[in-house]
């Protein structure tokens, strides 16, 4: 019997698609996809209404996604958050990313933390190749991660983390079928930078920049026999915060971030007469224009920075933008906005969004709602939330250094 539901398959394919909507661009531009797509999804609400950006933001619990370097300058002991992303609500009301994570301070100079995020495709019926239903499946996909943060000074601080992820888009057996669920190791690195500053007529500001390259990890398959594998989003998210106390009541901030997927270019290959690609002597599709994208995960890394068929002008096409602003009253209440934007020849996806948080005493509750400029987008008119809780402020001399959890 053939199994339809490979449609797990394509409901994967669908959310990757949020990274590559639109068609071929005329230009023979390639839109970069990759496995497991639901790990380039923001999983908190502060982040998301920012524009998807948090490379260089205050640290909170969930810096563990955007750059696992901030918890060395969280300002409390230990904390944990609880989110949750919904995924195609316009269609849907099963589809979501949920999310733990936690952190704790060893002391002033070091912290380590963790995560789950827990990707579930909803309830999808498998049939046969006449219609007849074989059963009722819930696909999913999660990642486990934890992270050592350190400072190596009063203004830098490192951070690696280790990651483990699990892909089950067909969760039933089938001894016909040569299917199982996907599994990669990955790791990131990150550095952040904090220098608080003085400027005439404000009660203190900070500049702040961090660096991570997240998800460096082994390529993903779902076959014991295939030999086929594909790269995991191995992302590096670059970028500045500038941030400023007006007074003892209101602060400022703007963030911008850039990132680029560290994943090779799909080549333009060769084509016949007929317009059917052109096999060469080793098996394989001959090259065109661009390079081979069949190589390992750290030559990949490095491929990708110069293997755009197009040249340079395509390399510039694959880095992503985000720049946003947080206004916080007297660390009680926050309103955010953040733009996003992607070349259209590389996904086309560009997006407003708007957020608002709260924080009182050891309890936080952010908000994030985005509305799409261009195309269709997953998560349009659905609201994100996250609830924070962090517990034993931090000793006085770090407070005076400007440092903050938001």
């Amino acid at each position: 019997m053939k199994i339809r539901l490979l449609l797990a398959v394509a409901m994967t394919m669908a959310t990757t698609s949020l990274f590559a909507q639109g068609t071929e661009p005329t230009d023979g531009s390639r839109v970069i996809s990759t496995a497991v797509p639901f790990i380039s999804i923001a999983p908190d609400a502060r982040g998301g209404g920012m524009g998807d950006l948090g490379a260089a933001t205050t640290p909170d619990a969930y810096s563990m996604y955007w750059n696992p370097a901030k918890y060395a300058f969280m300002d409390k002991s230990f904390g944990f958050g609880i989110g949750y992303v919904p995924w195609l609500r316009g269609l849907v009301n099963d589809i979501g990313l949920a999310s733990v994570t936690g952190y704790g301070k060893l002391g002033d100079k070091q912290a380590i933390a963790a995560s789950l995020r827990f990707f579930s495709m909803g309830a999808v019926m498998f049939t046969n190749d006449v219609g007849q239903e074989l059963g009722e499946v819930k696909p999913n996909e999660w990642a486990i991660d934890a992270t050592y943060a350190r400072k190596f000074s009063r203004e830098f601080s490192g951070a690696v983390a280790a990651r483990f992820i699990y892909s089950n888009l067909v969760p039933v057996n089938y001894s016909n079928y040569d299917v199982r669920p996907g599994t990669s190791i990955a790791a990131d690195v990150a550095i952040y930078y904090h220098h608080v500053m003085e400027i005439t007529g404000i009660s203190g500001a900070s500049i702040d920049a961090g660096l991570n390259i997240s998800n460096i990890g082994a390529k993903m398959s779902y076959s014991s026999t295939s030999v086929v594998r594909d790269f995991i989003p191995t992302t590096l998210r670059i970028g500045p915060s500038f941030t400023m106390d007006i007074d003892d009541y209101n602060r400022l901030s703007f963030s911008l971030d850039f990132t680029k997927l560290l994943v090779p270019t799909p080549p333009v290959y060769a084509l016949d007469s007929n317009g059917s690609p052109i096999i060469g002597p080793d098996g394989k599709k001959v090259i065109e224009y661009g390079m081979d994208p069949d190589v390992s995960p750290v030559k990949g890394m490095i491929q990708s920075f110069y293997d755009a068929p197009w040249g340079f002008t395509e390399e510039l096409q694959e880095i992503n933008v985000a720049i946003a602003a947080e206004y916080w009253y007297n660390k009680l209440f926050s309103i955010r906005a953040g733009y996003f934007y992607e070349s259209k020849y590389k996904g086309d996806r560009q997006f407003v969004t708007l957020g608002a948080g709260l924080r009182y005493n050891v309890f936080g509750l952010d908000f994030s709602y985005l509305l799409p400029i261009k195309n269709n987008n997953p998560l349009q008119n659905t609201l994100q939330f996250t609830l924070l809780f962090n517990f034993d402020r931090a000793s006085k001399t770090d407070t005076k250094e400007g440092k903050s959890t938001n």
